[in-house]
């Protein structure tokens, strides 16, 4: 059995196992990630985010749910890996490449005065109305601002894609939001043969948005990256919000998220933490 060196970090309240593969291989990271995440019996995360090597960009990122299921994109575990390879000296760059099973994302570094990363701005890439299960959708393979009965009552949609599928629902207020009920029945619909991550939105004024998160394969979580910038694509395509920057308000802390109309390039800037490290047997 080898000795696995990890560390614990997070991004508003969304906690992930970060372990440098490339001196720490992993075999077998779906049953690990069950295994570690464990928050009574493991480590404690939202999943395991494997750092390791590319042969397009400067690093690779792979990500693993709670539940041993690998996710496309992350935007909080995407910050914590580049404050990780920064202040650990695994890079000098404050503009890296980093490799997702959903394309390369740039990340760009913000300095705190101790010469640590203090913030990061990740390009998300396009976020674009996202493709549904047509059979399960009588209106069309697309979902942007049509009202379903989804569990909330009468409920103002839009399906996104942002490397992961999401659904953003608009609902009165965020805080009622029935989370824990609707959320898992939304992220299993025919409509999203892949699953979807559900997000449950109340707009506050054009600039603050108040969202509360159903992460496909992790349940309930503090925030949600790909989540907060779906929900501020969804906001302004439906001219709810404005497209150059509104923050979205999470259980775990607030994320800045502009979306070109134009290009549909999304940026989002928001922190990232060290929590601890620690060794694991594997």
């Amino acid at each position: 059995m080898g000795v696995i060196r990890f560390t614990k970090m997070q991004g508003l309240g969304n906690d992930y196992i970060y372990v440098n593969v490339m001196e720490c291989p992993i075999s077998n990271p779906e049953q690990f990630s069950i295994r570690w995440s464990d928050r009574r019996k493991g480590i404690g995360s939202d999943g395991l985010i494997m750092i390791g090597k590319s042969a397009v960009a400067d690093f690779s990122m792979r990500i693993f749910n709670a539940d041993g299921s690998e996710a496309r994109m992350c935007g909080n575990g995407a910050r914590c890996v580049g404050k990780y390879l920064y202040d650990k000296g695994l890079t000098s760059k404050t503009e890296v490449k980093l490799e997702t099973l959903s394309g390369i994302k740039i990340l760009k570094l913000h300095l705190a005065e101790d010469g640590t990363v203090d913030t990061v701005t990740v390009n998300m890439g396009q976020g674009l109305p996202l493709k549904v299960n047509a059979g399960s959708h009588a209106a069309g393979d697309t979902l942007i601002g049509q009202t379903l009965n989804v569990g909330e009552g009468p409920t103002v949609c839009s399906a996104i894609d942002m490397g992961n599928p999401h659904l953003v629902m608009f609902v009165k207020d965020a805080e009622k939001a029935r989370v824990s009920e609707v959320g898992p029945f939304m992220e299993h619909h025919p409509m999203f043969p892949d699953r979807a991550n559900i997000e449950f939105v109340q707009v506050l004024d054009r600039k603050h948005i108040r969202m509360r998160v159903w992460e496909r394969g992790s349940g309930i979580t503090f925030a949600c990256g790909t989540g907060a910038c779906a929900t501020a694509v969804a906001s302004a395509m439906q001219g709810y919000t404005d497209a150059d920057g509104c923050d979205v308000i999470m259980d775990g802390g607030t994320l800045t998220v502009q979306w070109n109309p134009d290009t549909k390039e999304v940026l989002m800037t928001g922190a990232a933490e060290f929590v601890f490290e620690g060794t694991v047997t594997e």
